[in-house]
């Protein structure tokens, strides 16, 4: 499923949320939201990270990277930003598993550790989830979990996605085959 250019501009509100891609002119919010961030809260939080490479032409040519990803449905990125403020929370990510009879993606996303604990990452994945079934057009969505990563695990339920088996040795990561455990939700 290709987008057309103005299918690119999804923007989904709710609550308390704006759920929409980047924007150029998102650059200063979202650089000073990963400036602010928290050190690591646990072994899957990047805590702090170095930005000094992130300047504005490396942040536009990422934008442009990720209307070209969704124009070609192989990712659709959406920054999560708060309705009245407008600052940059984190991101939700879908990346395109299986199209045709599959109509299969998955799901990825963060919220900047500083905003932990005020349901802003519940809030997120559920209207992304909107996104990616009403008009991104997918059947099944799934989001591939650390076997320790309670955090996220207790996200994927509180959403209801489903567990439904663990993948050994399914994703290359910190230099070796790690396992996962497969959470999904369908359309209904």
């Amino acid at each position: 499923m290709l987008l057309k250019k103005q299918e690119f501009d999804i923007v989904l509100e709710t609550e308390r949320l704006v759920i929409r891609p980047l924007k150029k002119q998102d650059y200063k919010n979202w650089l000073n939201e990963f400036e602010n961030r928290h050190l690591s809260q646990h072994r899957h939080d990047k805590g702090k990270i170095d930005m000094n490479e992130c300047t504005f032409e490396w942040f536009a040519n990422l934008v442009d990277k990720h209307q070209e990803l969704a124009l070609t449905d192989v990712a659709h990125v959406f920054g999560v930003f708060r309705k009245e403020d407008g600052t940059h929370l984190g991101m939700v990510d879908f990346s395109t598993l299986a199209r045709d009879e599959f109509q299969w993606g998955r799901i990825g996303y963060t919220i900047h550790n500083h905003y932990w604990r005020k349901g802003y990452g519940k809030e997120a994945v559920k209207g992304a989830l909107n996104i990616a079934f009403e008009r991104l057009e997918f059947h099944r969505i799934e989001a591939h979990i650390n076997l320790d990563n309670t955090a996220s695990i207790n996200l994927a339920e509180s959403v209801g996605m489903e567990f439904e088996c663990i993948r050994k040795g399914f994703i290359y990561e910190n230099e070796e085959w790690t396992d996962h455990m497969v959470y999904y939700i369908n359309f209904k």
